[in-house]
């Protein structure tokens, strides 16, 4: 999702560049400057547009690492069964 973001800033960004909106870049420098526009704009957007997405992902996260830790606790106070022959 966040690679689409970026695509939807660089190609936005790359429209006004081509109708004159923005400035170009100097010389053969366009297409660093709306990648580096494309980058800046980007960023936040998916900070703020992901938001639901990431606290899902931490959450999910959050759960599998309690779980292992609670097997570990668990494996850890397992007395082991004595054998005799």
């Amino acid at each position: 999702m966040r690679l689409g973001i970026f695509a939807a800033c660089f190609f936005a960004i790359w429209g006004l560049v081509f109708l004159g909106v923005l400035p170009r870049g100097l010389g053969d420098s366009n297409l660093l400057w709306v990648l580096v526009l494309a980058i800046v704009v980007s960023a936040p957007l998916s900070f703020v547009l992901l938001r639901g997405q990431r606290e899902e992902m931490s959450a999910q996260i959050v759960g599998s690492v309690d779980r292992a830790k609670s097997k570990l606790a668990d494996n850890r106070s397992m007395e082991d069964g004595v054998r005799e022959l």
